[in-house]
């Protein structure tokens, strides 16, 4: 080869090198179901620039937030099918699939928040049971969990502290398990989104609501509702999920970037989320009457809904029992 003819193909070379460290970049598409404003959308950011930098560009993330691709319902099957490579779903979309996920949402059953974070946390026995179950019913692995916060109870009318309070009242849910736990408090549920709920306080369409503390925030339920009891019975997570095929088709230097990742973001998320709930409980005792309830409170709304995890081993299988024992187990129950 001449030398004008290398100069020539040298030039040729650096023209196609950043074609071919282009195609050398694998992108991650993520289907969110909130603004990434929210505080999952900042979860999923701060998972892209860690693996961004990480892999050195080889791996990175394109977010579609606000459901653009897919809804809330849709993911578990849009993530395990390979439809997309990755996304947010609320936990108990997942329940269809494996019913024992709905333990989180079991009243009462975890005695405080630093039994929730001992419960659930990576390498836990529930988190390894449920996070199998996923992967083996849907093709889904689950990457990491993302903290929602704790269920609250809103009222118009009377204050609700006793379980007797809810009695004969219309009550607002967002699952199966929250639907039982109105039943055996002897109120009559009614399923509805999170969007709906403003509404439906405002027209009176239910006299009580389930939500947690940051939706009483964001979306201004204290200008329709009076009281909000801090009874904490339940826990709202989300999940992070990942198609499986996908996964295993990363090298594995790849792969442990990604859990690496995941393992911190979920804990930056969890002190953030349960720090915000405080915070949220106190910017909001001026806007709404606040009831907390006392040890001796909650040890009675705890016998009145224990028939409700009688139920759930009872329908969920062998799965579920194995959760609720692992549970118990962790609080020294």
């Amino acid at each position: 080869m001449t030398g004008r003819g290398f100069i020539v193909y040298l030039l040729l070379a650096l023209l196609l090198l950043p074609v071919s460290v282009a195609s050398a970049e694998t992108v991650i598409r993520v289907t969110l179901q909130l603004p990434e404003s929210h505080s999952l959308g900042r979860n999923w950011n701060a998972f892209k620039e860690i693996i961004e930098r990480d892999s050195d560009g080889a791996l990175t993330l394109e977010l579609f937030p606000s459901a653009q691709l897919f809804r809330d319902q849709q993911v578990p099957e849009a993530v395990g099918s390979g439809a997309i490579e990755a996304g947010s779903s609320f936990l108990g979309r997942f329940a269809g699939f494996v019913p024992a996920v709905d333990v989180i949402s079991l009243p009462f059953f975890f005695d405080d928040e630093a039994a929730v974070r001992s419960a659930i946390a990576t390498g836990a026995p529930i988190r390894d049971i449920l996070d199998a179950e996923i992967l083996k019913e849907t093709g889904a692995r689950v990457l990491w969990w993302q903290a929602f916060g704790r269920n609250v109870y809103l009222s118009k009318r009377d204050v609700v502290r006793l379980p007797a309070d809810i009695r004969g009242k219309k009550v607002r849910t967002y699952g199966k398990v929250q639907g039982w736990t109105i039943e055996a408090l002897g109120g009559a549920p009614t399923l509805m989104s999170g969007s709906r709920q403003f509404i439906a306080y405002q027209q009176g369409a239910v006299d009580i609501g389930m939500t947690g503390v940051s939706a009483v925030e964001s979306r201004k339920l204290y200008e329709v509702m009076k009281h909000m009891t801090l009874t904490y019975d339940s826990v709202i997570e989300f999940v992070a999920v990942m198609n499986n095929d996908f996964f295993e088709s990363l090298p594995p230097d790849q792969q442990a970037i990604i859990l690496a990742a995941a393992a911190t973001v979920e804990q930056q998320l969890r002190d953030h989320i349960y720090g915000e709930e405080a915070s949220d409980v106190e910017s909001l005792r001026d806007k709404i009457d606040i009831v907390e309830l006392t040890d001796a409170e909650r040890d009675a709304w705890r016998t009145a809904t224990s028939a409700v995890v009688d139920r759930f081993v009872s329908e969920g299988g062998p799965a579920a029992k194995a959760v609720v024992d692992a549970g118990l187990a962790a609080q020294g129950r």
